[in-house]
């Protein structure tokens, strides 16, 4: 009730604010719109349309507007769009208020001649700070970290550094964590704030900093980052160049985006698309990206149908045996996509290292066995009951006892080899291993049959 009614108070003020900026009260839509939260304040952004958007873009400065534009949950593609609505030079000026990392990754998704007309119209100090983090490849540590951040050196006082703190906070990320770093600026140690607000004044930074840092390095990939965070539970981690030279920091906030990112590729992967559709893309973006995966998948789709024609004498001996390949493929397909799936979750946290690969192979062979020999009993009493044919009974046990221990060792053992080549085991997707076990599970299958076809005769 409570939540229904905090809806209906948020589409309420939604209505006021639009009344207010179509009727040019510009004082008042500030003073109301401006007290709400960012968040809030990037939603009734994001929903209004352009025409609604020009009148924001007029009621508030390019620096308001960073400050909105750090929130706002859009598309990367989306970006070029919401820039377009904007005057050039309002854009750019909107960018340089962007704290460095958030507005690195907006131009990263722009095309060289915009990047270049938007880098024309800032300082050279912003565009300078800019460069240096496109430089960086993308989904490394030093494409997603933030140059604004607060150091002193380690022979400084706690007086000093405070002094330093107050000046440079305002630009800062993070003032949580303050970081260390000698002559050449290479980090030594780290403070949090709570130690510099009890320490005494006089006291030397070498003396109260923890010399035991945890650091990424600019081309370490942004899922180890992820996992750097995870484990230590930072706020924010440094990052340093080849040399130890503090270069910048990642804090949480990015790293919570890495991880919506990184979960919804590897969603993606497991589902046999390029990425998760968005709910406004136009039907025929949407089979442009998935039209590649399953015309790759209807290729491999006909090894099942070559197989099924090389035990057409089988088939035609035993019509009853065609009545179960549905159930065998699909039953050894499900087995095989929960062997992924558990293989996958593992490499992605963390958890299956080189020690324990070995040890989730025996337990998901030990697994596949268990649940074959149970459904395959199971499938044995069905069909004795429904149809009164114990050996063929046998026989479709049989083969989904071996499908499922087949399906349940690849699906566990693929993932785990294309990660040791190099290669995001995410692709060793759900539609793949699925027509893998269709492939296997029918050889297992009309194999069998044909074995002991004057068995069943």
């Amino acid at each position: 009730m409570r939540e229904q009614q905090n809806d209906y108070e948020m589409e309420l003020n939604e209505d006021f604010l639009r009344e207010l900026l179509l009727n040019g009260n510009i004082e008042e839509f500030r003073e109301k719109y401006l007290t709400l939260h960012e968040y809030d304040q990037a939603q009734f952004y994001e929903k209004v349309g352009p025409d609604i958007r020009q009148f924001i873009y007029h009621f508030l400065s390019p620096q308001e507007i960073a400050l909105i534009f750090e929130s706002v949950e859009i598309g990367d593609e989306e970006y070029e769009a919401y820039l377009n609505e904007m005057e050039t030079s309002y854009a750019a000026e909107m960018l340089s208020y962007m704290n460095t990392d958030d507005a690195v990754d907006v131009l990263n998704e722009l095309d060289q001649e915009q990047r270049d007309s938007f880098l024309d119209m800032m300082d050279s100090e912003t565009v300078e700070e800019f460069q240096e983090l496109l430089a960086y490849e993308e989904y490394t540590a030093g494409a997603i970290m933030t140059t604004e951040y607060v150091s002193i050196l380690e022979n400084s006082t706690v007086r000093s550094a405070m002094a330093v703190l107050r000046n440079e906070a305002p630009n800062a990320e993070t003032i949580y964590y303050v970081f260390v770093v000698d002559d050449l600026h290479r980090l030594t140690g780290i403070i949090s704030l709570r130690d510099l607000i009890v320490s005494s004044e006089d006291t030397l930074i070498r003396e109260i900093m923890n010399e035991r840092v945890v650091y990424v390095n600019v081309k370490d990939d942004q899922e180890h980052v992820a996992q750097i965070v995870k484990d230590y539970d930072f706020l924010a981690v440094p990052v340093v160049a080849e040399n130890y030279e503090l270069v910048g920091i990642i804090t949480v906030d990015d790293i919570i985006d890495v991880i919506d990112e990184e979960a919804s590729d590897d969603y993606s992967k497991l589902a046999g698309i390029s990425d998760v559709d968005d709910v406004d893309v136009s039907p025929f973006k949407a089979a442009k990206k998935r039209l590649p995966w399953l015309i790759m998948l209807l290729f491999l789709g006909t090894l099942t149908a070559s197989l099924m024609s090389r035990f057409e004498a089988t088939l035609d001996q035993v019509a009853l045996l065609a009545l179960f390949i549905p159930l065998i493929s699909g039953t050894s397909g499900n087995s095989g996509t929960q062997a992924l799936a558990v293989a996958v979750r593992g490499i992605a946290t963390g958890e299956i290292d080189g020690k324990n690969k070995f040890k989730l192979l025996i337990r998901e062979i030990c697994t596949g066995l268990i649940t074959g020999i149970v459904c395959g009993l199971v499938v044995v009493g069905i069909i004795y009951i429904w149809q009164h044919e114990l050996i063929i009974g046998l026989l479709v046990g049989a083969a989904i006892c071996c499908s499922i221990l087949v399906a349940t060792i690849a699906g566990s053992f693929i993932p785990l080899l294309i990660h040791k080549l190099g290669v995001d085991p995410a692709v060793a997707s759900g539609p793949f291993i699925t027509t893998l076990n269709d492939i296997t599970s029918i050889l297992i299958y009309l194999g069998l049959a044909t074995t002991f076809i004057s068995q069943i005769m």
